[in-house]
């Protein structure tokens, strides 16, 4: 089929809706001291939000990278992945600085000198410290990511999984298997530390994300997009299985049967450690990734054939459920956002009311919930390039405007097929 007259491949309902609810989890994981972590998913079992926004995001690159390695060949389409590899490092820089300089001001109004203490509480826990004090090395290993602090090393994971597309992408020219082994091969090769990443040039500690680890989880998502790994039948025996691992993970990962001080969850603390390697986040352990895939199918599953069961079920449904999808379908703007808005929300509790209160902890949960699906709304609109599109009644006062002509509705076409190779995830 010509390029030029491919319909447009409608966005898949069930990958925007858990990205969506992958944002908002996120969110509220970052919030500082805030108690609605304890219901986070991630605190039963080994796998979390991380896992949803890095698995979802291999899907959408094959969807979006994929089809340019198809049409134009591997030089362009490696060309498009530089070009977003830049895009997200920007990212990660702007997004580090706006929150260095938001604590920066605040420090200097002395705003929060009778409720906590900013230094320890906010710059110390995100190991900014540096940045004021040790200027002259932090800079320079912002802009080389050689220092990566707490909190800010999931754009820096991307960057490298990112570049890793172009090299599964040649395998699989040849062998989509010799692509699968060199995946694999690079996760075995994290787990004996063999290819840490150092995450600051003071210390020997390593990225919190060791991107050839988690690269495996965002190839099994691209794999599965590319067709590379059939779908999975629906099974009732595959449904029970996957139900089972999730339940006996429980008493492994949440907090209250490991961290109990009764003894008669003492087995539950010591099993956990004797199997640390197997669930540790850094070198993603095979555990997360079993469990992972046993949450992802159920929810594939629950969401039904091509999505289905989201649909329907009722105004008020349907309305949560675009929400959430609009703000899966800018996950990183919306990822970017929510980073700094946590910050921002924790520190106007801690001006305004103190952190002990729980209407405070609502309240800054939910304004936070609003102000990301706001900015999903907002870059929605911008990426929709209003001003291309003819107003539906010319300005006040202005002349009428002239129908265009037949060639600018062909370039104004091609315009429109040649966004729908964009990236999905954005």
């Amino acid at each position: 089929m010509n390029v030029h007259t491919q319909a447009k491949r409608p966005r898949d309902p069930r990958l925007d809706f858990f990205r969506g609810i992958g944002m908002f989890i996120i969110y509220v994981a970052h919030v500082p001291w805030n108690w609605w972590t304890l219901w986070i998913p991630a605190r039963f079992g080994f796998s979390d939000a991380t896992e949803i926004f890095v698995f979802c995001s291999g899907m959408a690159s094959a969807i979006a990278f994929g089809k340019i390695f198809d049409r134009h060949g591997w030089g362009i389409g490696a060309a498009r992945i530089l070009h977003r590899m830049w895009q997200v490092y920007w990212a990660f820089i702007g997004q580090l600085l706006v929150i260095a300089v938001v604590l920066v001001m605040i420090h200097e109004s002395g705003f929060l000198t009778s409720c906590c203490d900013l230094t320890q509480d906010y710059v110390v826990s995100l190991n900014l410290w540096h940045l004021f004090d040790n200027t002259k090395v932090a800079l320079p290993g912002i802009m080389t990511m050689t220092w990566v602090p707490n909190y800010f090393d999931i754009l820096p994971m991307y960057v490298v999984i990112l570049a890793l597309i172009p090299v599964i992408m040649l395998v699989a020219r040849y062998s989509v298997p010799g692509a699968f082994a060199v995946s694999i091969g690079l996760w075995l090769a994290s787990q004996f530390g063999w290819l840490d990443l150092p995450a600051e040039p003071w210390s020997d500690r390593v990225w919190f994300f060791n991107p050839f680890a988690w690269q495996m989880l965002f190839f099994t998502g691209f794999a599965f997009m590319r067709g590379w790994i059939p779908a999975p039948p629906v099974s009732r025996k595959l449904v029970v299985f996957c139900i089972a691992v999730v339940v006996v993970t429980i008493p492994f990962a949440y907090f209250r049967f490991y961290g109990a001080n009764n003894w008669d969850f003492v087995w539950a603390r010591e099993v956990r450690e004797s199997i640390r390697p197997l669930w540790v986040k850094t070198e993603f352990g095979l555990f997360r990734y079993l469990h992972f895939l046993a949450l992802a199918y159920l929810g594939w599953v629950a969401a039904g054939e091509h999505g289905k069961r989201l649909l329907g079920h009722g105004a008020v449904w349907g309305w949560f459920v675009r929400i959430v999808q609009k703000v899966g379908q800018q996950s990183l703007a919306v990822f970017m956002a929510s980073l700094v808005i946590a910050q921002a929300a924790g520190l106007l509790r801690d001006m305004v009311w103190g952190r002990g209160d729980w209407i405070p902890q609502i309240l800054s949960n939910l304004f936070g919930f609003a102000a990301l699906i706001a900015v999903a709304y907002v870059v929605g609109w911008y990426k929709s390039e209003p001003w291309r599109k003819p107003p539906k009644v010319p300005p006040t006062g202005s002349p009428d405007i002239p129908a265009p002509t037949p060639k600018d509705t062909r370039q104004e076409t091609q315009k429109s097929l040649s966004k729908s190779s964009e990236p999905a995830l954005s």
